[in-house]
Parts: structure tokens; sequence; C-alpha cells
């Protein structure tokens, strides 16, 4: 049974100098009113001109981002690579809805394309739909409200550019992996991800669609779907989260007056989030499966269904996968034991990806014990390397 408390395999690539980095940053974030006060004073710098860039750089983009370009990530993807860590590259600029934004995330997608089919490192690429078509026209489609005529027009143009990009690559053979969003959206993006999926998933899944299960319709959207690509005859992928926008979804739902969309508790997400893994080991014949998590019971979970059915450690059609910066414990533990692991690795301008560093900020914070677990890992490995004479 793989153990995720040996923090000399977790920080195995950490320097001491990384280490004291990572736990200052941790510390930084834990503190929830000192995280709102800088984040804010980070933004409100940038935006005026201040040189905060260099804080931010030697901070949280330093702990959860590649660098600012694909080229500025190769250290990163090259230092994972030498443990068993593969990399997935996700160019995390978020907010800017016009066609030169749309164009530019078409772009550095295909650029990824093109630097994962050189490198076995580099297992998928992801986006988000809304990088390439407007979040409102998405929206009104998920809520069956008819476009105009200017919005069906950018609709098509969208369309066209995820089409290039799924195109790119089935040819080059790099799984696209297209992540989840708000529930307001993703009615839509279900939608067109389908679609995809029945015209490149025909021999083996390339296209993955992202369930996040904190939703409490994901888990029967997962069997439904299967039913549907066994009675289709093509092959599922599919990337399993528990989510990453549960205080915004509630807050809209009570707002607008619906049913929220996010489980009563932590508890029925987490059971649906395990009952998903079961299921898909259960139809691995047609499912590949990336199982997105930082939770340590599902990751060991999924080894025991794995060992329970005789799926190899390294079958490409299983991979688990976890954010730059988080978790190491989990990726690097799995990794040694040689099963398919792979973290987000994001990249983008500085001030660009602040909305994302922003966004992991607050979900560590938010999410119960997660920033503690890090601390009190980060400080297990000093307090050893201080009595082996490494510090």
């Amino acid at each position: 049974m793989i153990s995720f408390d040996n923090t000399e395999v977790a920080f195995a690539n950490k320097s001491n100098r990384s280490l004291k980095k990572a736990y200052f940053v941790f510390k930084l974030i834990s503190i929830s009113w000192l995280n709102k006060f800088a984040t804010k004073m980070l933004q409100t710098g940038l935006k005026i001109g201040l040189p905060v860039k260099g804080i931010i750089k030697n901070t949280v983009f330093f702990q959860f981002c590649g660098g600012e370009s694909i080229h500025q990530c190769e250290p990163t993807i090259n230092e994972l690579a030498e443990f068993n860590v593969k990399s997935i590259l996700d160019y995390s600029v978020e907010g800017d809805q016009d066609e030169y934004a749309f164009n530019d995330c078409l772009n550095k997608a295909i650029a990824t394309i093109e630097r994962a089919k050189k490198d076995r490192s580099i297992p998928y690429i992801v986006i988000k739909l809304t990088g390439f078509m407007p979040f409102h026209v998405l929206n009104k489609n998920t809520e069956g409200i008819v476009l105009s005529d200017k919005e069906e027009i950018e609709y098509d143009k969208g369309k066209k550019r995820l089409k290039t990009l799924s195109d790119a690559a089935c040819a080059a053979g790099v799984p696209l992996m297209i992540d989840a969003e708000e529930s307001w959206i993703q009615g839509n993006i279900d939608e067109i991800v389908l679609d995809l999926m029945r015209i490149c998933n025909k021999e083996k899944a390339v296209v993955f669609n992202t369930t996040q299960m904190y939703r409490h319709d994901r888990l029967q959207y997962i069997k439904d779907l299967y039913e549907i690509a066994e009675k289709e005859n093509f092959y599922l992928g599919i990337k399993i989260v528990r989510g990453a926008y549960m205080e915004k979804e509630r807050l809209r739902a009570e707002q607008k007056g619906y049913l929220s969309p996010i489980q009563e508790n932590k508890e029925a997400t987490d059971r649906d989030f395990n009952d998903a893994l079961r299921f898909c080991m259960e139809k691995l014949d047609r499912i590949s499966l990336c199982c997105g998590t930082h939770n340590e019971e599902s990751s060991l979970l999924l080894t025991e269904l794995m060992r329970e059915k005789e799926i190899a450690a390294d079958d490409s059609r299983v991979f688990f996968a976890q954010l730059l910066g988080m978790s190491d414990h989990i990726s690097f533990n799995l990794a040694k034991a040689e099963y398919n692991v792979a973290k987000y690795v994001p990249y983008g301008p500085i001030k660009e990806v602040m909305p994302y560093l922003i966004r992991r900020a607050n979900e560590n914070t938010s999410i119960s014990g997660q920033t503690g677990r890090e601390l009190s890992l980060i400080q297990t490995e000093l307090d050893r390397r201080k009595e082996a004479n490494i510090l």
C-alpha cells in the first residue's frame, strides 16, 4: 500500500531554499485576512504600474506556475520528468473576451501541441472553452435563449477555432482536455465536447471532458455519457475533479432563486467522486480516466481499484493529476510507485495569470485542512533534513 507520508520522496526535487519559500507562501495564504489584503494590494499595484511583479514572481507565481511562456516552463517540465512526473501545460490567462484574445489562446494551444508531440512527458494539453468563444454566448445556449445574428457569428467562429485545435490534437496524437466551468455555461460545453468526442474518439480517447463532482448531477452525467458512447461506438475521455466554483455557484443560485447544483455537503461530494472512480474502472474498456484530486483517500482508492482489477500501474488509460506546487506528497509518491502522474503546469504573463493565482490562494484558504497539511509536510521534511545534516 502506498504511503503519502514519505516527505523525502515528496520533496526530492526541492532544494532547501525552495522548501523554505514554499513554506512562506503557504503560511501567507493560510491567514485569511492577510491573504485577501496581499492579493488586493498586488492587484492594485499591477494596475497602477507599481514594481510588484518581482514580489509576485518570487512568491505565488514561483510556487504555482511554470513560467510566462512555454520556453520558460522547460526547466519545470524537465525537473518533474526526472522523477517520473509528467506535465500538463495550461495557458492560464483568464478574463479577456475579444477576438484577439480568442485567437491568441488558439495559437498558444497549437504551440502547446507542437511541444507535447515531441515529448511523452507532456501527456495532455488543456483549455477552457471560454478562451475560444464568449462566455455570454455559452450562457445563452445553455439557458436556451436565442442568439442574435452577431452572437451566432461569434459562436461559429469559436467552434471553428475549437475544430482547428481538435484536428491538430488528433493529427499529433496529443489528447485534448477541456476544463469544466460554471454550471450556467457547462451545458453548452458538454454538448460541444460530446460532438468532438463523436468525431475524434473513434479509436481511442483523444478529447476529454471534465466533470465537477461537487455537482449533484455529475455522476449520472458520466453514466449517461457512457451509454451514448457505447451505443454510438466511440471512446470516452473523462477527467474527474471535485470542482472550483462552489461559492460562486451557491451565491448565484440564491440570488436567482433556483436549486443550487452543488451537493448538500462534502461527504456527498466525496461519495460521488469515489463512485465515479469505481464506475470508470468498471468500464475501462471504453473510458480513459484522469483523476484530478488532492485528496489522499480518493488517490489511494484508485490505486486499490487498479490492483483489484489487475490493471498495471502505468496503464495509459489511467492518470492521476495534481496542480503544480500542491500535494507533492501525492504526486511524487505515486510516481515513485510507477503510476502515471501529471502536474498541471500553468503559464502566462504574470499580470494576466493573476486571476488564476488569486483563485489558487483562495482555494487553499477555503479547503479544510489543505494548507495545514502542506505546511505540516514541508516542516516534517525540513526537520528530517536538519537531523540528517542536509540543511
